[in-house]
């Protein structure tokens, strides 16, 4: 829903909330979730519209919310009624405004430091106390006061609210990189964007104990559902380009490669250079960077090498340029790389491009871009790529997804398929989990969507707890070939119940799927279940608007279907007559 997307329509959504809500309740949600919100202050339309973004990115929502002000003791003391709400998300809504106790002008700096290890003590117990509830914890920072009473000293002066706010939000971060499942909702962010003389209301404040004023209240809440839906694997992939006029000045087969205006020479060919910083760092950082557009090949590589130019042809892991329909070119790019289509950003200059592209392609971001000094700005707050964490594979994704389309294009060049998979010279790790890919095997949960039989999501804190526990099976795969190292990209867990065991969750990177991987994890899961005792495994499919490719996954893997109904099909897989189905892939 455009409305909801950055930059925001604050007046449509606080009017039409309830009709937006209606109209999202429509759509089917592969994600579900229950959501505490603790709050400092009044949380009823952070909640409202948090629901309403979350709903727009396919998370639907169950919330609880804590009595006003009363976050601290829903935290530290028992709470019967959050613990029956038995949540997946807790949400510390605390602003300034619940901060107890600034600096004197005549506090010594003794004095200042008990008042900082009080605060941020009363939320150590908070965050520790919430633990017990094995949930996500999110917390805000603190914004900035709404005014200073030292002036610019505020910042430097141990006195200063501003240092001690600065100092606070310090401490935050040290908690956050020490414990995990714990993020910030940078709302010290928010409201210097939004700015700090329309952040706050006083009277709203005095009134209603809001915190900030009510057309605030979306980007907040926006904001944090940046966050949410990176956890439950709803951020988007990568970026597809039009070139003319989005990466340059200037249209390239008119105005040739010296007229085309990108540079440090002029103002417009800065902003089309900082445009381009902009996009390689996002590929530093493993979002992927492809082209659509209607050019002639040669041009568009002529334009990728002018001496100004921040990109170069290697920093782009697909490039269409031809005179076919840009939606077309997309649909390939996703073809290619194995990727869901609305996995990317298409972004383009051009008005009818981006409302055929987004009319032709189901889910796929479209912003509306128009001043080129506003790019960055727009893709950037609409936070398509939040960032929870980074691993190695993250910074690796370029490469990994231009090895895809050198397979594919191996696929291509083979008499058949078999052939093909021998090619490559597939080598696999299999095994039960280690320490050492914890997160990556939970990040993976996360994002997985489509190659995923059951959708279920565990915290890093469960997968510990499934790592060093006897009732479950538990094992991850890693591939690579002769194009390079795919990373761990499979993960299965099955719960054993005396001699059978239930499979909970199996999933797998798209990217490597049909290549015996999925044979090669059965394998050893049922090397794994014999030695165990086990006699039969189950596996179950629960069908969500993702994951219809895997609809016929075990009739596949030769399971034996026993049940089906609307909401799921259970299968059954006796141990003892399996035979061996992997014959291509090496095993480590």
């Amino acid at each position: 829903m455009k409305e909801l997307e950055y930059p925001l329509d604050i007046d449509y959504i606080l009017k039409n909330k309830r009709h937006i809500k209606k109209e999202l309740l429509n759509n089917n949600f592969s994600v579900e979730k229950r959501i505490a919100i603790l709050g400092g202050s009044t949380t009823s339309d952070v909640k409202n519209m948090l629901e309403i973004f979350l709903l727009n990115y396919g998370i639907k929502a169950e919330f609880y919310e804590s009595e006003y002000n009363k976050f601290y003791e829903d935290a530290v003391f028992a709470n019967e009624e959050l613990t029956r709400f038995n949540p997946d998300i807790i949400y510390v809504h605390t602003t300034v405004r619940n901060i107890r106790a600034f600096p004197n002008i005549t506090d010594t700096e003794e004095e200042i430091n008990v008042k900082l290890n009080s605060e941020i003590n009363c939320f150590y117990e908070v965050w520790n106390g919430l633990k017990k509830y094995n949930a996500i914890i999110i917390q805000n920072n603190f914004e900035h006061p709404s005014y200073r009473l030292l002036g610019n000293r505020e910042v430097i002066d141990i006195h200063g609210k501003i240092n001690f706010i600065n100092r606070l939000n310090s401490l935050l971060v040290n908690y956050a990189n020490e414990n995990k499942n714990f993020y910030i909702n940078d709302i010290n962010y928010v409201s210097s964007c939004f700015g700090l003389d329309n952040w706050f209301n006083e009277a709203f404040y005095h009134m209603y104990k809001y915190a900030m004023d009510m057309r605030a209240i979306p980007y907040l809440s926006y904001n944090l559902s940046h966050i949410i839906k990176a956890l439950y694997g709803k951020n988007k992939k990568g970026l597809v380009l039009d070139m003319d006029n989005t990466l340059w000045g200037g249209v390239i087969g008119d105005d040739g490669i010296e007229g085309i205006k990108i540079g440090s020479e002029t103002p417009d060919g800065e902003v089309f250079y900082a445009f381009q910083k902009y996009l390689l760092e996002q590929s530093t950082i493993g979002n992927i960077l492809m082209v659509s557009s209607k050019n002639e090949e040669e041009n568009a590589l002529a334009g990728l090498n002018h001496p100004s130019s921040v990109l170069r042809p290697d920093d782009f892991t697909i490039i269409k340029a031809n005179w076919n329909p840009k939606s077309d070119n997309i649909r390939i790019i996703a073809d290619t790389l194995d990727l869901g289509a609305d996995s990317f950003v298409f972004v383009d200059d051009n008005p009818a491009e981006r409302k055929i592209v987004s009319d032709s392609i189901n889910g796929i971001a479209v912003p509306d871009i128009k001043n080129p000094e506003d790019y960055i700005r727009i893709l950037d707050r609409n936070g398509y790529f939040e960032v929870i964490s980074l691993s190695q594979e993250d910074l690796n994704k370029k490469d990994i997804y231009k090895s895809n389309a050198e397979r594919k294009s191996l696929m291509n060049e083979s008499s058949n398929y078999e052939d093909y998979l021998r090619e490559l010279k597939m080598h696999a790790e299999i095994s039960e989990f280690k320490d050492i890919y914890l997160d990556r095997i939970t990040q993976l949960i996360g994002k997985s969507n489509q190659f995923n039989l059951t959708t279920r999501r565990y915290t890093l804190n469960e997968i510990e707890e499934i790592s060093k526990s006897d009732e479950y099976i538990k094992i991850y795969g890693k591939l690579s070939d002769i194009f390079g190292d795919n990373g761990l990209i499979s993960v299965v867990i099955g719960k054993v119940d005396g001699s059978n065991l239930h499979i909970d969750l199996w999933l797998m990177s798209c990217r490597v799927l049909k290549r015996n991987m999925e044979q090669a994890m059965l394998d050893e899961l049922v090397n794994i279940a014999m030695s165990k005792g086990i006699e039969k495994i189950y596996g179950y499919y629960y069908p969500t608007a993702k994951n219809k490719m895997v609809e016929n996954f075990y009739e596949e893997m030769k399971f034996t279907l026993i049940e089906e109904d609307d909401t799921h099909k259970k299968y059954e897989l006796n141990v003892s007559v399996y035979e061996k189905q992997n014959n291509i892939i090496e095993v480590n």
